[in-house]
């Protein structure tokens, strides 16, 4: 189980909810979390643009609002889409943040989990450069792991679900492929912080 670590450390991590040794691209899809709020889940979801197309641009001009809705004909149905994601790591390890892990980011919608409701609030969210269906990287189980390890330093994480557990009639992202087996034992958290 992860222990905090010294103020000190937390600092050398962390700066204003920034994490340190991620690539800092700020989002403008992000909002306060309400008064109060206990930042204690981790959400991991999947996503590539164009669906199962990997190592473009296309994610972080998705979450930048720059991407060109008419560069491919999926862009389409997502067009004007306004979202973000607090990090999303690409297939090769490489983790990019993008609000604030202070801040509300948009990336889990209607949702809810241990019957609370609308998870941005409480949450923060992951992205994965993948497909549900389609299996991940040794490269990202490594860098996931990584940065929940850095997220618990600063924050009272209690639980990691994927966007399918606390959106389950919505979606199905990170999917059957994702190895919750393989980021327990990276991470050595209890059972009972993980989804079912």
């Amino acid at each position: 189980m992860t222990t905090a670590r010294p103020p000190e450390q937390h600092a050398a991590l962390w700066q204003d909810g920034w994490y340190r040794f991620a690539r800092r691209e700020p989002s403008p899809n992000f909002g306060p979390r309400p008064s109060g709020a206990s930042v204690d889940l981790i959400v991991v979801h999947s996503i590539s643009l164009p669906p199962g197309v990997y190592g473009g641009d296309e994610v972080r001009q998705l979450f930048t609002n720059t991407l060109d809705w008419d560069a491919h004909p999926y862009f389409q149905t997502i067009r004007g889409m306004e979202v973000s994601a607090h990090f999303f790591i690409r297939r090769t390890g490489e983790l990019w943040q993008f609000v604030s892990c202070d801040d509300r980011a948009w990336h889990a919608g209607k949702s809810s989990w241990c019957g609370r409701d609308n998870c941005n609030d409480f949450s923060i969210g992951i992205e994965l450069e993948g497909l549900e269906g389609e299996t991940f990287e040794a490269a990202q189980y490594e860098a996931l792991s990584v940065v929940c390890s850095a997220i618990a330093t600063r924050y009272p994480i209690a639980h990691v679900a994927g966007h399918e557990h606390i959106a389950p009639t919505r979606k199905q992202d990170p999917g059957p492929e994702f190895e919750w087996s393989v980021l327990r034992s990276h991470l050595g958290w209890p059972d009972s912080y993980f989804a079912a």
